[in-house]
């Protein structure tokens, strides 16, 4: 696989493929070590870094994975308001939203997540709270987890240093 923390062709090396039927392809990739942590996202040809320093230790992310899981959560939400309320001809001008959830012990996955949000927008109170309801159900990454999406570890690799 690729040739370190910075190596630009990371993407090569996955199976990402532009423009095949009407899906969009997303990558992310972190890479840590000796107290370095990058992140680089890839939504089709649409490339860019995310900041997230590492440990103090040098040991991983400061961010655990429930942070960031609730982070894509809140973000897909606060998007797919924008996204929808363009359709529907809504102007809006401000969106919050805060997710919550538990973590049992190690290897258990969340319970108990529950997001809330408000929304400011020039609208009536009633369009504006049935454009919230619309979301909630066309939002990908909340109907990803709602529909229980396999994850496979597709490959391994180990190097002796």
């Amino acid at each position: 696989m690729g040739g370190g923390l910075r190596d630009p062709d990371w993407f090569r090396h996955t199976a990402f493929e532009a423009g095949k039927g009407d899906f969009m392809k997303i990558s992310a990739r972190v890479a840590n070590r000796g107290g370095e942590h990058i992140v680089s996202l890839r939504t089709q040809e649409r490339e860019h870094s995310l900041t997230i320093p590492a440990k103090a230790d040098g040991s991983g992310s400061s961010t655990n994975g429930g942070e960031l899981l609730f982070l894509a959560l809140a973000t897909c939400y606060c998007n797919d308001i924008y996204r929808e309320a363009k359709r529907r001809g809504v102007e809006v001008e401000g969106v919050q939203v805060e997710v919550t959830g538990e973590f049992g012990g190690e290897g258990e996955g969340a319970r108990e997540i529950r997001y809330s949000a408000s929304v400011d927008a020039k609208a009536p109170r009633d369009e504006v709270l049935a454009l919230m309801r619309h979301t909630d159900t066309v939002a990908e990454i909340h109907n990803t987890l709602r529909g229980g999406a396999a994850v496979v570890l597709a490959g391994c690799e180990a190097r002796k240093v």
